[in-house]
C-alpha cells in the first residue's frame, strides 16, 4: 500500500509558507484542506498584525498544489510545478482572518484540465461561513530531464 505524501511534499513553500495544516479529504475531482495558521501571530502574510481576507487566495493556491500533487501520487506521476496565472471572480465575505478561532476549511474542485492548463475553484470557510471564493487558472511547467 502506498503512503499519502504530505503537504510539505506537495507544495514548493517551506517553513512558515505552507499555510495548509492537514488533507481533510480527496479525490480525483477537488479536495478537502484544514488549517489554524491564520491566526498564527507570525504567520508570513500578516502586516502589521492582521491578516487580510485576498491572502486566502495564497491558501486557495496551496490546496491546488497539494490536490495536483496527490492525483499525480496516485498515479505514479511526479507532480508538475504550476504557475498561477490569473484569479477570477474573487469575492471576499470579510476582510480579515486572524480573529477567527478554529480552523478555516479550504476546498478546491478542478473544473477542467488539459495541454492548455487547469482551471479551479476555491473557497474558505470558517464554521460554515463563506470567507472567499473565486477561480483560478494554473499551468503546468515542463520539466526537462
Amino acid at each position: 500500500m502506498k503512503l499519502k505524501p504530505g503537504i510539505r511534499e506537495l507544495i514548493p513553500h517551506g517553513d512558515a509558507m505552507c499555510l495548509l495544516g492537514r488533507i481533510v479529504s480527496w479525490n480525483e475531482r477537488g479536495a478537502v484542506l484544514a488549517t489554524a495558521t491564520h491566526s498564527d501571530p507570525a504567520n508570513p502574510l500578516r502586516r502589521h498584525g492582521r491578516l487580510h481576507a485576498i491572502n486566502l487566495c495564497e491558501y486557495g493556491a496551496q490546496a491546488m498544489a497539494v490536490h495536483g500533487g496527490l492525483v499525480a501520487h496516485a498515479a505514479d506521476r511526479r507532480p508538475m510545478p504550476g504557475l498561477l496565472v490569473s484569479l477570477r471572480d474573487v469575492v471576499l465575505s470579510v476582510s480579515h482572518v486572524e480573529a477567527l478561532e478554529g480552523e478555516l476549511i479550504i476546498e478546491v474542485e478542478r473544473l477542467q484540465g488539459g495541454a492548455a492548463g487547469l482551471q479551479y475553484a476555491f473557497r474558505a470557510t470558517h464554521r460554515g461561513e463563506a470567507l472567499a471564493r473565486g477561480r483560478a487558472a494554473v499551468i503546468e511547467a515542463t520539466v526537462e530531464s
